[in-house]
């Protein structure tokens, strides 16, 4: 990141919840508001003109619902992150939107200060779960698949990226880190991802932690508490 504010682009069907955020963090002078959306549609359209940097995404909104609108952001537009603020907890939120591809998420009764932590992680790139969410997804995990989810097995270098994106490392990090070139880091993410059949570096980060290849004092899950 720069030091150019944290563009954010808020999509929540109740206008007095996108009224309160607005309010928040137009207190913060390295995070600038610029625009807001009422419904999925509504929200793929603004962030298609507006390309912000973090979309702060209900779930539940009226004709295109969140998880739709994020998988179809994320597609579009993968250097827009996606965190989820909600105040559904269950599986059947949880998953599929990590699935589709958020970044973050979130629920609406966290503090001030936990949403605004979130943005600046989500807009680093990095994963920032709520707890709850975050233990949540972890129990999963203790559940693997039955089938293996490639025939294909990471190559060196690929187990290399994969273990740094389990520690929030972004791109650039990675190709310092390494001593390879951005272009090349991101090759070797979209191969991890196809490999393992994942959507996001989230998931990504949480098949590193049930693989034994970071530890939960590596993954960049939780942020700082």
């Amino acid at each position: 990141m720069t030091n150019s504010p944290i563009r954010v682009l808020i999509c929540d069907d109740h206008a007095i919840v996108r009224k309160g955020i607005r309010a928040l963090l137009e207190t913060k002078g390295d995070i600038q508001v610029i625009g807001e959306a009422s419904d999925g549609a509504e929200a793929v359209s603004q962030a298609g003109a507006l390309y912000p940097d973090v979309i702060l995404m209900d779930l539940m909104m009226p004709q295109v619902d969140g998880i739709q609108a994020t998988q179809e952001i994320t597609a579009k537009q993968p250097k827009t992150h996606v965190l989820v603020l909600t105040s559904f907890a269950g599986d059947d939120k949880v998953f599929p939107a990590i699935k589709a591809g958020a970044l973050g998420y979130l629920l609406k009764d966290s503090g001030p200060d936990d949403l605004v932590r979130a943005i600046h992680q989500v807009a680093s790139g990095e994963p920032s779960l709520e707890p709850s969410i975050a233990r949540k997804v972890l129990f999963e995990l203790h559940h693997p698949p039955k089938a293996a989810p490639t025939s294909e097995p990471l190559t060196e270098r690929e187990l290399d990226v994969l273990k740094l994106v389990a520690q929030g490392l972004s791109n650039r990090e990675i190709a310092d880190r390494l001593v390879i070139t951005e272009r090349t880091v991101c090759t070797h993410v979209s191969n991890i991802l196809t490999k393992l059949h994942l959507a996001s570096r989230t998931q990504a980060a949480l098949f590193a932690l049930k693989e034994g290849l970071s530890s939960l004092d590596d993954v960049s899950l939780l942020g700082e508490q």
